[in-house]
């Protein structure tokens, strides 16, 4: 490797490791706190499978304000090495941007081209919502052990990123009316809070050396 491909090297790590700003970390934790709001907000009113047409394509764009702000909090997470400085730890993020990417995918095309709900390629990118949720709850733990976030902020991507393992059990053992108001408060309780508890203290993600 050459002394001028060196430099670009370390150029291009300083960069991506750069702190973010204050204000930078406000915006993206108010950004998950938001989508989240709205899909919960979404959820109460419609549940996750309404009947109606109107209620499936609001509760698909809501799904997609939460994964919209879900990949502002990978950002953060990201950009402070919350999950561990290790190569494994920066390639978690990586994947679980493929997934939630595929998932948002899903969103989008389900709710504007109905004719195409039933269709096995919508059925294959339906698979990634769950898996994305399940790579959150795998990052949470990560986030935790690690210890690179502090406080409240090292411990609640956990309870946030939960949702998967306390909904879809729910669903299965005591029906979709309970289970969509489990989700929708776990909404509230997981990653609208998590986003609040970033955005008043983001002094608890900045990774420690």
């Amino acid at each position: 490797m050459t002394v001028h491909t060196q430099r670009n090297a370390h150029a291009a790590d300083a960069s991506s490791s750069a702190p973010l700003a204050e204000t930078t970390v406000r915006r993206l934790a108010l950004g998950l706190s938001t989508g989240a709001l709205t899909w919960s907000a979404v959820s109460f009113l419609y549940g996750f499978n309404p009947a109606t047409e109107a209620g499936v394509k609001i509760t698909d764009l809501g799904g997609l304000a939460f994964q919209s702000g879900a990949l502002c909090l990978l950002a953060i997470m990201g950009r402070t090495g919350a999950t561990g400085v290790s190569r494994v730890a920066r390639a978690m993020l990586r994947v679980e941007r493929v997934l939630l990417a595929l998932a948002m995918a899903w969103s989008v095309f389900h709710a504007f081209l109905p004719a195409a709900r039933d269709s096995v390629w919508m059925g294959i990118l339906d698979a990634f919502w769950p898996l994305s949720m399940l790579g959150m709850f795998v990052i949470g733990v990560k986030v935790a052990v690690a210890g690179r976030w502090r406080g409240a902020a090292r411990l609640w991507p956990l309870v946030a990123e939960s949702w998967v393992v306390v909904t879809l059990p729910t669903m299965a053992i005591l029906g979709s009316s309970v289970s969509d108001v489990v989700g929708a408060a776990h909404l509230l309780v997981g990653y609208t809070t998590l986003g609040l508890i970033i955005a008043f203290r983001p002094e608890l993600v900045r990774g420690r050396d």
